[in-house]
C-alpha cells in the first residue's frame, strides 16, 4: 500500500513540475492578463445563500473569496484553523454541525473516515474535475474513495523544508540538511513543529546511514515498529532541545519567528516563508538534501451540510485555472489545476525553482496515510519533546 501511494505521489510532483515548465514561456506573453481577476460567468454559479467553510487560515488569500461572493451572491462564513489536529478536534466536538466544507490533508484520510462526519460528493455536480492535474486527482482517489463514493477534492499542495534568514544563517546554504537544524552554530535559533522536528531527525539519520528506516516508513507498520524507530529520535531531540528557539503552530508565528523572534533557520511550510520572500524580506526556502516533505490539502463535504448547491458552486469556481493561480500567487502554495501557472507571476515561478534546485523534486518525501493509532502515539512523543 505504501509503495503504491509513494509512486502516485512522485507522479504528482513530476506532473506539477512539467506544468510549470510548460507555462513558463507562455506566461511572459500573457503578461498583465495573468494576474487579472478570474473570468467567469455569474450564470455558472448559484446566486444566493451561504456557505460555512472550515478552512486553513492561509489557503484562501484575497481576492478569492470576495470575488466568489461578488459573482454569486453567496456569503462565505469562514472559520480558520492552523493544524489538522485543531480541525479534527472541532469536528469531533460538533459532529460537523454548522459546517458545509472542511479541509483535510490527504494523508489524514483514515482519521477523517473514523470521525464519521463526512459525506461523499456527487461527482456529477463537480463539472470542473477535468481541470485537475490527473495525478492529483488519482492520488486523492487512492485514499478518499470509500464504500459509497469520493470524499475529497484537491485544493493546493505544498511542502515542508528548510527556511532561513539570508542575513543571519551562518551555514552553507548549498549543503542544507535536516541535520543543519542541529548544528552547533545555530543553537538556540531554530524553529519547527514538534512532530516535524522528530521526522526531520529521522530522515537526516536515514539519509546519512546512521539509522536505516526506509526513509522513516518503517515507523508506519505498527506501534512496536514506531517505537523502535522513534525512541532514539525522541531521546536525541530531548537532549538537544536547547537548540529550539520556538515551536511554530501556524503560518503567522512561522513568519514572526523569522522576522521578530531571532530564528535563523527552521523546518517550515513553504507558503508563509515564500510570502515573506515575495515581499522582499531577507529569507529563503529550499529543499534539504534528504528531500522536502510534501502534502496535499483538499476539501470534504460534511454530512451535516445544509447548503449543497453552494458547495458545488464554490468547488467549481475553485477548480478553474484563474482562481487556482490566484490561490498560488497569494498563498505561496502550489496549484492543482492545469494551466494555473499562466495566472501566476514570474516571482512565484522563480521562488518555486529556488525551492527545488537540481534534482530536488525527485527526492520529495510524501506523507503516507496516517491511521488513528499512528496519530495518537506520535502526539504522545511530541508532548514529551515539547515538555522536556
Amino acid at each position: 500500500m505504501t509503495k503504491k501511494v509513494m509512486t502516485s505521489a512522485q507522479q504528482t510532483m513530476r506532473a506539477a513540475l512539467l506544468n510549470r515548465r510548460t507555462v513558463l514561456k507562455s506566461a511572459a506573453a500573457i503578461g498583465a492578463v495573468g494576474l487579472a481577476a478570474p473570468m467567469f460567468s455569474r450564470n455558472a454559479f448559484s446566486s444566493s445563500g451561504e456557505l460555512n467553510l472550515l478552512m486553513w487560515s492561509d489557503e484562501f488569500p484575497d481576492p478569492v473569496i470576495p470575488n466568489f461572493e461578488a459573482a454569486t451572491g453567496i456569503k462565505v462564513n469562514q472559520t480558520p484553523f492552523s493544524q489538522n489536529e485543531e480541525q479534527i478536534n472541532k469536528l469531533q466536538a460538533t459532529g460537523g454541525e454548522g459546517f458545509d466544507l472542511c479541509q483535510p490533508t490527504r494523508n489524514r484520510a483514515p482519521q477523517y473516515k473514523d470521525l464519521g462526519v463526512l459525506a461523499p460528493f456527487d461527482m456529477n455536480k463537480i463539472t470542473n474535475t477535468g481541470n485537475l492535474i490527473p495525478s492529483f486527482l488519482k492520488s486523492a482517489e487512492e485514499l478518499w474513495t470509500w464504500e459509497d463514493g469520493m470524499y475529497y477534492v484537491p485544493h493546493v499542495w505544498g511542502t515542508e523544508a528548510l527556511s532561513y534568514r539570508t542575513d543571519l544563517y551562518p551555514g552553507d546554504v548549498n549543503n542544507l540538511s535536516f541535520g543543519s537544524l542541529w548544528d552547533e552554530a545555530v543553537k538556540g535559533h531554530t524553529q519547527g513543529r514538534g512532530h516535524s522536528f522528530l521526522l526531520g531527525i529521522g530522515l537526516w539519520w536515514d539519509g546519512s546511514g546512521k539509522m536505516p528506516t526506509n526513509r522513516m516508513l518503517d515507523g508506519y507498520k505498527d506501534e512496536d515498529s514506531f517505537k523502535k524507530v522513534w525512541d532514539p529520535i525522541l531521546a536525541f531531540a530531548i537532549e538537544n532541545k536547547s537548540f529550539v528557539k520556538q515551536f511554530w503552530d501556524s503560518a503567522d508565528n512561522t513568519k514572526s519567528g523569522l522576522m521578530e523572534n531571532d530564528v535563523w533557520i527552521g523546518q517550515t511550510w513553504d507558503g508563509p516563508v515564500l510570502s515573506l520572500k515575495k515581499e522582499g524580506k531577507p529569507v529563503n526556502y529550499t529543499a534539504p538534501k534528504e528531500g522536502a516533505i510534501a502534502w496535499l490539502d483538499g476539501l470534504s463535504r460534511l454530512s451535516a451540510s445544509k447548503n449543497d448547491e453552494q458547495i458545488y458552486a464554490f468547488i467549481n469556481y475553485l477548480l478553474t485555472p484563474e482562481v487556482s493561480g490566484q490561490l498560488a500567487e497569494g498563498s505561496g502554495y502550489n496549484p492543482v489545476i492545469t494551466g494555473a501557472d499562466a495566472f501566476t507571476s514570474d516571482v512565484y515561478k522563480k521562488n518555486f525553482q529556488d525551492a527545488f534546485p537540481g534534482d530536488a523534486l525527485a527526492k520529495v518525501w510524501h506523507w503516507p496515510a496516517e491511521p488513528s493509532w499512528y496519530a495518537e502515539i506520535r502526539s504522545q512523543y511530541v508532548q514529551q519533546f515539547q515538555a522536556a
